[in-house]
């Protein structure tokens, strides 16, 4: 049986409260999940249901409190920063709605950084096929701020697509897109997963989150339903009787 590239078992996270009496806020509260080779998730629900949080808890960006995240066969909490650090550069690529581009870089140099970072082999022909594939073949040469905002989170796909992690993480990459360009930024997204890959992403977009395998539904921090290959009506139905529940 082929192991899952993430299982999170009884996760829960906590927030400081709003003064230093206050007790702590529950954010996550025992949630277990497995994501597997070749899958999409997509984690929606309610604002404030914890749906970052989870992204960034099993991304090992985010301390949690108890149970367990394994991430590529490791157990992230038992890892010292360095080891995390390294953990990701080899098998994570992120996709955020900000697209975390080095202002001074070019685009060419952005997609490249994440290999230069993991001491890999940076292949022209993969940064060549990445920026094809996200169709700015010619815009290589440019900084970021010579590109729309668009162009810039599709050099961010670019350089999750040359670096070929084995688990992508999304946050909201539509989010601040026209339609047309997120839609393109999905059919990416979507293309990716496959071949022993796996996407999870987080987003508000219906259309976006049916296109998974699977969605989760949270609310209020524990997985309140889960989808297998929605329609976007049963999305938002799921989505709207999660916050009436809440």
């Amino acid at each position: 049986m082929i192991e899952p590239l993430i299982r999170a078992a009884n996760l829960e996270k906590t927030f400081p409260g709003t003064g230093r009496k206050e007790p702590r806020v529950s954010v996550l509260r025992g949630i277990s999940l497995d994501v597997h080779p070749g899958e999409m998730v997509s984690i929606v629900g309610p604002s404030g249901s914890g749906k970052s949080t989870l992204l960034y808890c099993l991304s090992g960006l985010e301390p949690y409190d108890t149970g367990s995240v394994h991430l590529a066969g490791r157990e992230l909490s038992s890892l010292r920063r360095g080891a995390l650090a390294a953990l990701r550069r080899r098998h994570v690529g992120f996709v955020f709605q900000s697209f975390n581009l080095i202002p001074s870089l070019t685009a060419r140099e952005n997609i490249a950084l994440p290999a230069r970072l993991a001491r890999q082999r940076v292949q022209r022909a993969a940064i060549d096929r990445a920026l094809a594939d996200v169709g700015l073949t010619d815009r290589g040469g440019h900084r970021p701020g010579q590109l729309s905002g668009g162009q810039q989170q599709r050099i961010a796909i670019a350089r999750v697509l040359a670096l070929r992690p084995d688990i992508v993480f999304a946050d909201e990459p539509t989010g601040s897109l026209d339609t047309a360009t997120g839609t393109d930024v999905l059919r990416l997204l979507r293309a990716s997963a496959g071949d022993g890959r796996s996407v999870v992403m987080v987003t508000h977009d219906l259309e976006a989150a049916a296109l998974a395998d699977r969605v989760l539904v949270l609310r209020d921090g524990t997985i309140h339903r889960e989808l297998r290959h929605p329609t976007p009506e049963q999305v938002l139905e799921a989505i709207t009787l999660a916050g009436a529940s809440a």
